[in-house]
């Protein structure tokens, strides 16, 4: 047997030298995390995964780090492991608040500690307190992930290993709470999602110089799949074939080159051949895997499933997703998945297509409700979606409820397809109020990014008993579609229900716990506990899709492979976190702390800490730094960053997110949130924050005694105005450093931030100036000539993109200050 390898094709954008995450270099020196290695055991369709984390302390004080970072949102968490100065310390897995308090005590005290606690199912915080001056500070966390799977209609399948490594901005709707901030993130915490700061971490703009090294190791044993092919998606890799003569399948270990950054998922696919002569109807498998007590054990069924389902009348609602952070090919790839599903319904079908950011739009001519799917009609549609392009925000919520209302004939199939990229910040918010709605509708997502964020579009996805397809590019849409079409098609069977003889099942424990429907080529996998002797038969029923009674059984076969447990365990404690997020239920929390404690599974409501019984400093708290990640690949556009980031309005924010280290006099949180900027002297543009805001202009102070009334009102006049120009300068400037942070954007991106974000800005700016008399005639002159000027004209737009830049540079110099002997009193 041959095993093809398909390398990704070469990029003609080279690593830059000494670039990325790890290297961003301050006055300091370097911020700590340099490394990141990833080393996964492929064995079938389950992998055991170690992610060695390497912090640096660059600085002459004690350092506290910070890494906001992503994990498989399906993968369980099984262990931490803090390693320094020759020492070893196990992690343990504690009650959240308790673990918290353990490691600020710890820190508090001079001890090493570290700290991963699960914001989402998809999103962790790494905190290092205590790393010593120079000194290197390894985590290694332990994971078990399972790989999805899908098998095409000839019988040849493909499993999936995705790797997430970076937090993508998400957009924080609500209104900001004004209490102290949860984390240490750029975001605001809000009303609708209360710990916005703890999953926005500062982002370093594109062309950033290069970061950590990146190293991924993929060792595969197909256990006797016919492994035929392996792809990379997004990175390039190299493979070593591992295979003896004559022993069948291959295997082998597949490497990331180096020079690679944290910018994208990483994603191999494992290609297997269909087996000749294998019966395909729908084969099922059981496996137990006792405890060591004997006394319980886990069950895992998984149904293999074959043929077509018998199409049904169906009401199809499309949900496409324009807002900002859907920029450029991922718009692209959106618009024509849309229109892909629109060319497959039929006149029988009715439909609607919602496209929306911070608002919900129709194709015109089609009206409020569902219209038959004729040609003229589907034409209507995909009119629309061809003009429709990336702005505002994403307030996802009320385009699902509307498509839910829509969906109310329960006569019909109901199906509603989700378009976007998932990056918001309220997914709690949006289950818990959205979940009502979703009786009979099912609910299938398309996920398209590079970094997308694959917890939320999954647990949407089964909580709606759907599916959930992941597309990282243009070239992976036509495959996607396929499977995209088979699923919002007839399902092979619906209602679908477990049933045990001779194996006793433990009462609310099977994950998911609602099984849904079967979809052609997409294997029903199902877990949960059981009691008793590791025996018996599991069986699944429900309604075919031409209204007949359907079912598959299994015997069992038991194993030792522990992973399965711990699987288990992240799926079922991932189902009460759903749940928990609907109602809030007291119970139901320490049920989920119980569970994770128990299989030693880390989860929303736990934490693994370490602690050096050493004491390593005394006396100083440690300087804290966040550490920056990359902006996500295809993320070209400075907008669509802003606009994911963004919050409460679909208008840019006030600051761009920047990646920022905290000076080691920096206080513990405020306004630093433990961040420092960059160094305004290698822009070459002066830095009005290197002392605290000046205050709002507070009324005139009193004269001196014996100091005349006009002269009185002439010294306040005067620091008025001082006031008022100093307020300018400080806005201007920091306009000027994103300006100069633009430099390498496209020009298209430096011409829409120039007439969408700075020309309002200059507008308030000036007119308080006018005011007083006070606005400089160069400022004036250059609005004129902005508000003047046609978005067409990419020529004239380069001569104000530079002069611009010119007049805020000349504008935002204070005055050098005279001698004190030449002053005037």
């Amino acid at each position: 047997m041959t095993m093809r390898i398909t390398p990704l094709p070469e990029t003609p954008t080279l690593p830059e030298p000494d670039g990325g995450l790890g290297a961003l270099t301050t006055d300091r020196g370097n911020l700590p995390l340099d490394t990141v290695d990833v080393r996964a055991s492929v064995t079938g369709l389950v992998a055991g995964v170690e992610v060695v984390q390497g912090f640096r302390n660059p600085f002459d004080v004690p350092l506290e780090a910070t890494y906001v970072f992503p994990l498989p949102d399906r993968a369980a968490v099984t262990g931490l492991r803090m390693e320094a100065d020759d020492r070893t310390i196990e992690g343990v897995l504690k009650e959240r608040g308790q673990a918290r308090q353990d490691y600020d005590r710890a820190v508090a005290a001079g001890q090493r500690a570290a700290i991963a606690e699960e914001d989402r199912p998809d999103v962790f915080t790494m905190r290092v307190g205590n790393i010593l001056p120079g000194e290197r500070v390894t985590i290694r966390l332990t994971l078990d992930q399972p790989l999805p799977y899908e098998t095409d209609q000839h019988g040849d399948g493909e499993a999936t290993f995705r790797f997430p490594l970076v937090v993508a901005p998400r957009y924080i709707p609500g209104t900001p709470l004004g209490d102290e901030a949860a984390g240490q993130g750029t975001a605001p915490d809000t009303d609708a999602v209360p710990d916005a700061s703890r999953i926005s971490p500062p982002v370093l703009l594109p062309g950033f110089p290069n970061p950590v090294r990146l190293a991924i190791t993929v060792d595969i044993d197909p256990a006797g799949l016919p492994l035929t092919e392996l792809r990379s998606a997004l990175h390039v890799t190299t493979a070593d074939e591992d295979r003896a003569e004559g022993t069948g399948p291959a295997g082998g270990t597949v490497r990331l080159v180096p020079g690679e950054r944290l910018d994208r998922d990483f994603i191999l696919r494992l290609v297997y051949a269909a087996r000749d002569g294998e019966d395909t109807a729908a084969p099922a498998s059981l496996t137990l895997v006792p405890d060591e007590s004997g006394a319980e054990g886990t069950f895992t069924l998984t149904v293999l499933p074959s043929g077509r389902g018998r199409p049904r009348p169906r009401d199809v609602v499309l949900v496409l997703d324009r807002s900002g952070s859907m920029h450029g090919w991922k718009m692209v790839a959106a618009r024509r998945a849309a229109a892909r599903i629109v060319d497959t319904l039929t006149a029988g079908d009715r439909f609607a297509v919602l496209s929306f950011d911070t608002v919900v739009e129709r194709p015109r001519d089609l009206g409020a409700g569902l219209v038959p799917g004729t040609d003229r009609n589907r034409f209507r549609a995909v009119e629309h979606l061809a003009s429709v392009d990336a702005r505002g925000g994403t307030e996802l919520l009320t385009p699902l409820q509307e498509a839910c209302a829509l969906l109310a004939d329960p006569h019909r199939d109901r199906v509603l397809v989700l378009i976007t990229d998932g990056q918001v910040g309220n997914e709690d918010q949006i289950l818990a109020q959205l979940g009502p709605s979703l009786q009979g509708v099912r609910i299938h997502t398309v996920g398209i990014d590079q970094a997308v964020n694959a917890g939320f579009l999954n647990r949407l996805a089964e909580i709606g008993q759907g599916r959930c397809e992941l597309v990282e590019s243009e070239d992976r849409l036509d495959t996607a579609m396929e499977h995209i079409h088979h699923r919002i098609g007839a399902p092979l069977a619906t209602d679908l229900s477990l049933h045990a003889e001779g194996l006793t099942l433990v009462p609310d424990t099977v994950a998911p716990s609602r099984l849904g429907a079967l979809f052609p080529g997409v294997p029903l996998v199902v877990s949960g506990r059981f009691r008793g002797a590791p025996s018996g038969t599991l069986t699944v029923r429900g309604t075919g899709s031409d209204g007949t009674g359907w079912e598959r059984d299994a015997k069992a076969t038991v194993t030792g492979n522990r992973s399965i447990t711990s699987i288990w365990a992240r799926a079922h404690l991932r189902d009460l976190e759903d749940r928990y997020a609907v109602s809030g239920s007291d119970e139901l929390e320490r049920r989920i702390v119980d569970a994770s404690l128990r299989f030693g599974v880390l989860c929303r409501f736990t934490a693994f800490v370490a602690i050096d019984s050493r004491v390593v400093t005394e006396g100083q708290a440690p300087h804290q730094v966040v550490q920056p990640v990359e902006s996500p690949r295809g993320w070209e556009s400075p907008q669509a960053t802003l606009m994911a980031a963004s919050y409460g309005a679909p208008a840019m924010p006030a600051a761009m997110p920047r990646a920022t280290a905290a000076p080691p006099s920096a206080p513990r949180g405020g306004a630093a949130r433990g961040t420092e900027r960059f160094a305004a002297e290698s822009l070459d543009v002066p830095d009005f924050r290197t002392s605290p805001a000046p205050p709002s202009p507070a009324p005139p102070s009193p004269a001196a005694p014996g100091m005349p009334a006009p002269q009185a009102r002439r010294r306040a006049k005067g620091d008025a105005a001082t006031q008022r120009l100093d307020n300018a300068r400080r806005d201007l400037a920091e306009e000027l450093r994103r300006l100069t942070d633009l430099r390498s954007a496209s020009q298209a991106d430096r011409h829409q931030y120039l007439l969408a974000h700075l020309l309002p800005v200059l507008e308030t700016t000036v007119q308080d100036l006018d005011h007083w008399g006070d606005t400089p005639r160069s400022l004036s002159a250059l609005l004129t000539d902005l508000r003047a000027v046609s978005p067409a004209d990419p020529t004239r737009l380069d001569e104000l993109w530079t002069r611009t830049i010119e007049t805020l540079k000349e504008f935002t110099t204070p005055p050098p200050k005279r001698a004190f002997w030449k002053r005037r009193s």
